[in-house]
This record gives structure tokens, sequence and C-alpha cells, in this order.
């Protein structure tokens, strides 16, 4: 096998049948379950993933009792080729669709915050005088938020303002203010503000580790020196107050999500007085100049957040 081959010689031995195939390969296991899947012959399978093994120099894949399991090169290989994979498909959709009339797509990656509180409204009314244009819309944590920008797999992002924004131009977007939510009988219940401190005694209920809210909690209760009294880790808004309204744990959310959800399940809310509490929300694209359509939602809205 060759020691180096230069990064433009790599790229041309990379077709996307054949890492169609590798990515096969790994997900099942076998050649023969890579070649049922293609629908081709196992022996051509083997073929092809000896030349790419060979093209690249290295080897992909191991050979064991129980099937194949892919090298550290070939993580690394599967890793991108997934990307390109998806990269592939969504190409053929987004020209199929401009194949329509459509005029543009603008993919964007938001926080659980700003998919629940803002940007519903704020795309309907994009939309509404820009029906040509399809928008993609993925949650993420702020920090998956700003990692997924920079990688370019979106045009443009929302994230919780304290976040790293690196190499990403920010601008601001919405601000909120988070809330403890509790059932009505609940001994905080008649408070109309607390420090988190306050209520470290009780149980509490938290989105997920990645989220910027479970951050700020768990570094505030180490910043005082005590334990956040963590009964679980839920995904969404909607699981905080349910957990919340059968007594699970105090709850913690964004004012306006308590606005949406919290009056039906008959919950109280308190306001949390710290200052971390009192949260920014801030769009964030790649230095440059975006595409027109994702132009024309940015513009819309920062012109929402003024």
């Amino acid at each position: 096998m060759p020691a180096e081959l230069p990064a433009a010689a790599t790229l041309s031995r990379l077709d996307l049948k054949t890492l169609r195939l590798f990515a096969a390969i790994c997900e099942e296991g076998t050649l023969n379950g890579a070649a049922r899947r293609a629908a081709i012959a196992p022996s051509a399978v083997s073929k092809r993933l000896a030349e790419l093994e060979h093209a690249l120099g290295c080897t992909l894949l191991t050979r064991e009792p129980r099937g194949m399991r892919p090298t550290p090169a070939g993580e690394t290989l599967l890793h991108h080729t997934r990307r390109m994979l998806a990269s592939a498909e969504q190409i053929a959709l987004e020209l199929a669709e401009h194949a329509r009339g459509v005029r543009g797509f603008v993919r964007v990656l938001a926080n659980l915050s700003a998919i629940v509180e803002f940007l519903p409204e704020d795309l309907q009314a994009f939309l509404a005088v820009q029906p040509g244009i399809r928008l993609g819309l993925e949650e993420r944590p702020s920090g998956g938020v700003v990692a997924g920008v920079e990688d370019g797999l979106a045009d443009l992002g929302i994230c919780a303002g304290g976040t790293d924004t690196r190499s990403l131009v920010a601008h601001p977007y919405r601000s909120d203010r988070l809330v403890l939510v509790m059932p009505a009988g609940h001994a905080l219940s008649g408070r109309g503000a607390v420090a988190l401190s306050e209520t470290l005694d009780y149980d509490h209920v938290g989105l997920h580790a990645e989220s910027s809210i479970y951050g700020a909690l768990r570094d505030e209760a180490r910043r005082l020196g005590r334990p956040l009294h963590l009964r679980m880790h839920v995904p969404s808004f909607d699981a905080i107050c349910r957990m919340a309204q059968v007594g699970m744990g105090l709850g913690t959310v964004p004012e306006h999500v308590y606005a949406l959800l919290g009056p039906p399940m008959r919950l109280a809310a308190v306001t949390l007085t710290d200052p971390w509490a009192q949260r920014t929300l801030r769009l964030v694209v790649r230095p440059g100049p975006l595409t027109p359509a994702a132009t024309l939602l940015l513009e819309h809205l920062r012109a929402a957040a003024r």
C-alpha cells in the first residue's frame, strides 16, 4: 500500500457508490449482509473494499469471528461517509424542490428554548412573505448549534447568550427569564421570587445534561458549595412540566414556556432572582456572505428581535 497520498488524489478515489457499500459493511457487520442490501454479489463488495483500502493506503475493517469491525481509520471514514451521504441525499431533495419552483433553502439549528418560545411565530411570519423558501429546523444544545454552523451543517443558528460562539458572527435575538415550576400546593408556590440557593433542599427535574439551563443550575450549585438534588434528566420542557405536576421535583423553564404549558397543568411558577436566570439568545452565522435566502431570514429574525 502507498505510504502517503496527496489529499486531492485521495478524494478522487472516493465515489458515493463505494462509500455506500463501505457504510453497509460497517452497519451489517458482514460482506454478505452488505451485498444483500446493495443487491450485488458478495465478491463484488469484497473487490470494492479491497480497492478502497488500497487506494486510501490503510486497513479500514478487521475480520473477526463474528463479522467485520471498523479500524480507527475505518471509524473516521464511516463518520465522514455518513455526513457525505446525508448531504448527497439533501442535494437531490433540494434540487427536486427547485425544479418545482422553490427559490431557496435555509437550514437552521436552534436550542430548545428558541424553538419553543419564539421561532414558531417568527418563522410563520417569514414564510407568509417568503412562501418560495423552504426551511429546515433541527434542535440541538447551544454548543452543538455553534459546532453545526461552524461545520457548515446549517446556514444560521440560535444559541444561549453565554455560549462560546468561537469563529461565528453573533447578533442579539431575544431574551427570557427562567422560572421554577411546581404544583400549586408546593411549599414555595406562594413566593413571588426565590434564589436558587433557597431551593436546594428540594428535588429538581432537569433538562438533558448538555442543555444550557441544566448547566446554569449545576454551576450555581457548585459555586454555592451545595449539591443539586437532581432526581432525573428529561428531554423537553413539557416533560419537565409533567414531572413537576406529579411532584417529582422543581422544574426550571423559561417564563414564556410556563405561560404556554403551565396554566393548563395547574402549575405554579416562581421567578428565579439569580442574575444568570435572565438570559439572552443569539443568532449566529459564519463570517462572509450568506445565500440570498439565508440573508432574508437573518434580516427577518433581527427585525423581529428589535
